[in-house]
């Protein structure tokens, strides 16, 4: 009975090995993955493209960089972080992906995250549906004035918008003032209920960052920024984030 040896090509200067090696804990070497599968059992995007984050992780620590780089798995980890929480060796993975992603020509990245990182570049909302503050702030304007008189139980329902000095700064994903704008009433509801004092920004309200899924450092850098200013300029105390 015959055996074949697997031969892994590892070349140096592997631009994932010093990655992996630096997301390890406490100093750690690439043995610290018991290669247990806790990643893979509980991430959503596992056996897509014949991937899962245990696969990837060896593909990584054995510097195979061509099947990581022509993989697309890479985009469609959600970076939800369900398999550090479950790793006993609290491993980064999505950590990884974000790198890999990187690596990518930013031209050659999926067009619609592309796309919607674009569009949230071109104005102060920081809105992927492109929506200006003046077009946000009518359809609040207008979505609460409708429910206020529809339900008088919510007559003083609020829905501010640059309320300086709220406690709370929050944001709102920019499909819903633009396609579905009744899902905006839910989350007003909540928070007149308990007594919130929150606010939206005319400026950064749009509340998903798709320049940060498209692994895009500067410009995610940018929407950020626009956000935490609007709300730092208000005097807010928290900044909540929805998505």
């Amino acid at each position: 009975m015959s055996e074949t040896a697997i031969k892994l090509d590892y070349k140096k200067g592997s631009i994932f090995i010093d990655k992996v090696q630096a997301l390890l804990p406490d100093g750690g070497n690439l043995n610290l993955c018991l290669t247990c599968g806790a990643c893979s059992s509980g991430c959503p995007a596992t056996e897509l493209s014949n991937m899962d984050p245990r696969k990837f992780l060896r593909y990584a620590a054995f510097g195979m960089d061509e099947e990581i780089l022509k993989s697309d798995w890479v985009w469609m980890c959600t970076m939800c972080q369900r398999c550090v929480y479950v790793c006993p060796m609290k491993i980064d993975i999505p950590q990884l992906i974000y790198h890999a992603r990187a690596s990518w020509p930013r031209e050659d990245r999926p067009k619609g995250i592309l796309g919607s990182c674009d569009m949230a570049l071109r104005n102060d909302s920081c809105s992927a549906m492109g929506t200006p503050p003046e077009d946000f702030q009518f359809v609040v304007e207008d979505v609460l004035e409708e429910y206020r008189e529809a339900q008088p139980e919510f007559k003083d329902m609020e829905a501010p918008i640059d309320k300086q000095g709220a406690e709370l700064f929050i944001n709102q994903n920019s499909r819903e003032p633009v396609t579905e704008p009744d899902e905006l009433v839910p989350l007003w509801k909540i928070l007149h209920i308990v007594g919130a004092d929150w606010t939206y920004g005319s400026k950064g309200w749009a509340g998903e960052n798709y320049c940060m899924f498209l692994a895009d450092d500067e410009s995610w850098e940018k929407v950020t920024r626009t956000t935490t200013a609007q709300a730092e300029q208000l005097g807010c105390k928290t900044f909540l984030n929805t998505e």
